[in-house]
């Protein structure tokens, strides 16, 4: 063997006690062959891997500590050798044989695509974003998987993982291992509590003003949360439904003697308040609306910041204070209640699925649609639910309510959620990746999502319009969260609801009411009803109210137009 290598059986240090710690060697024991792999002690990896993931996968942690600690270098600092001790502690406690390699590789891994998207576009890894991805389609997440992704995932991911596999870890036996591991472990946790117990009020206190701050330490909430998403999945399996108003019915004259009511739910999603002209936004993004006799309510919130919350609470009889993924999951919503009153209820999608809300009642995917017209890669423009509409109206015999889930403005790819003719604000981001792009390209192509959305909103009314002679129609338009659009460093949605800014959680909220069902509204009250703070709170008892629909689950405090209303008929 060549003086240069060593064993790497043999020691590589001179002392005991070192060696425990640090055991790193080259083995050459076949130098004919063009590769050599290096050897490394079991605890030098861990360290190097605990370090390597702290500093290079949370950018996005460390940015918001030293804003967050500005002022105070000392609690700072002590964080910084905190946390490296505490992830050196707990990545030496997995140095164990056939365990580190897989662990440290799904870490990396996990890091690695946590900190793009964290540091990208400034969301959180929590529980309702992990369940969103699940929910996502193969098309939507393309918008996602581009170049500089990929390449990220290659540098931060895939070579250090492959580096991992490459080398040999060197493990000692198993009781003199979990001697030298302590002699690791036991110092860093000590350091750690230190560090803590130092700078304890600083911390808490920042702790319970800013809960995204730790929430975005990798790989850890992301790992934790995962394991929360797969609980409440199973969960969910054996739930069974819980029946909702079932004394719901129909008051007022019979169908005979009158025109079916029809309204149609219109699910927005993605749109936000703040660019919407109808209240206040500078440039027109509502120029259709505007000419249209409707209500706009300036001052509506969302439920959620995401459409797995948003959609099930907002067709849910709960307030978003009572609300909880478990009671959406176990409690009928709105569209039943509607069913069990003989109401006819379809549920059209251009989105990525009803999340459970239309599981119930006749579903129709249109986003699987291959329509040319309409349709490319998966995603559909949202003018294929005109295309369907006229003819669904013209059928319809019987009191009806129609949901159309709009793709709307959904990030990040909003070039290709409209069509050219509604190009109008430009220059526009035409790329899903947002780092190729101004900051007011993005904001005109957003923009643009809504001027189209307007248009969409518009006909839909013009369609029922058309219609009054053998209708008695209605339509409310209720987004489902906002978006982000680079203010405070964030974008696209998903934040957590308690420290969102107001751009995900104020969405627009429009209703036109047809003839009939106008003549029984109080036009001033009306009026008056745009100035009090409305919510996602409303939608389920609104709706009710529109159709006429007597139930126990109804609740006129929460109905938007039942102070307004002059009579039942």
């Amino acid at each position: 063997m060549n003086a240069g290598f060593q064993n790497p059986d043999q020691d590589v240090f001179p002392t005991k006690a070192v060696r425990g710690i640090i055991t790193v060697s080259v083995t050459a024991r076949h130098l004919d062959r063009p590769f050599v792999r290096p050897t490394i002690g079991s605890v030098v990896l861990s360290i190097i891997v605990a370090i390597y993931i702290l500093a290079a996968a949370n950018w996005t942690f460390w940015g918001k500590s030293a804003t967050l600690l500005h002022g105070h270098p000392l609690a700072l600092v002590s964080l910084i050798i905190g946390l490296t001790c505490g992830f050196i502690a707990l990545f030496v406690s997995m140095s164990v044989k056939y365990v580190t390699k897989p662990a440290f590789i799904l870490f990396v891994i996990i890091s690695a695509a946590a900190a793009w998207f964290m540091d990208h576009y400034g969301v959180i890894i929590d529980v309702e974003m992990l369940q969103s991805a699940v929910d996502t389609t193969n098309a939507e997440a393309g918008h996602f998987i581009n170049p500089p992704f990929i390449l990220h995932m290659t540098l931060f991911g895939l070579v250090p993982a492959a580096l991992i596999i490459w080398t040999r870890i060197v493990h000692r036996p198993y009781m003199q291992k979990l001697k030298w591991n302590l002699v690791v472990i036991v110092p860093a946790l000590l350091i750690l509590g230190g560090a803590f117990l130092i700078n304890a009020s600083t911390y808490m206190s920042l702790v319970r003003e800013h809960r995204d701050w730790f929430a975005t330490l990798n790989p850890f909430a992301p790992i934790v949360n995962s394991v929360k998403l797969a609980a409440r999945t199973s969960e969910a399996k054996n739930i069974v439904v819980k029946p909702l108003g079932t004394d719901a019915h129909v008051v007022g004259p019979a169908l005979a003697t009158r025109r079916p009511r029809v309204t149609i739910v219109i699910a927005g999603e993605t749109a936000r308040g703040e660019s919407f002209s109808l209240g206040g936004y500078g440039p027109v993004t509502n120029p259709e609306l505007a000419k249209q006799d409707i209500t706009y309510f300036p001052d509506t919130s969302s439920c959620g910041t995401i459409t797995s919350v948003s959609l099930p609470c907002m067709f849910s009889p709960y307030t978003r204070k009572e609300y909880t993924h478990q009671k959406g999951i176990e409690t009928e919503n709105l569209l039943d209640v509607l069913t069990r009153a003989g109401i006819n209820v379809e549920w059209w999608d251009n989105n990525t699925g009803d999340k459970g809300v239309a599981a119930r009642v006749k579903y129709q995917p249109l986003f699987k649609s291959d329509n040319p017209n309409f349709c490319n890669g998966g995603e559909c423009l949202d003018a294929i639910f005109l295309d369907r509409l006229d003819s669904w109206l013209d059928n319809v015999k019987t009191d009806s309510v129609l949901v159309m889930h709009q793709l709307g403005s959904h990030g990040p790819a909003y070039y290709l959620r409209y069509p050219d003719a509604f190009r109008r604000f430009t220059p526009d981001c035409r790329t899903a990746e947002f780092a190729k792009c101004s900051r007011e390209e993005i904001i005109a192509a957003y923009d643009n999502t809504i001027l189209y959305s307007d248009h969409i909103v518009s006909t839909v009314i013009d369609r029922l319009k058309q219609r009054e002679s053998k209708l008695s129609p209605s339509m409310i338009y209720m987004s489902d969260h906002g978006e982000s659009t680079g203010e405070y460093g964030l974008y696209l949605h998903g934040a957590p609801y308690m420290v969102a800014p107001s751009q995900q959680t104020q969405v627009p909220f429009v209703l036109w009411l047809g003839k009939d069902e106008k003549a029984q509204i109080d036009s001033n009250c009306l009026s008056a009803q745009t100035t009090k703070k409305q919510s996602h709170d409303n939608l389920f008892h609104t709706v009710l109210g529109m159709m006429h629909v007597d139930t126990s689950v109804h609740d006129a405090a929460l109905d938007t137009l039942s102070s307004c209303r002059r009579g039942t008929t």
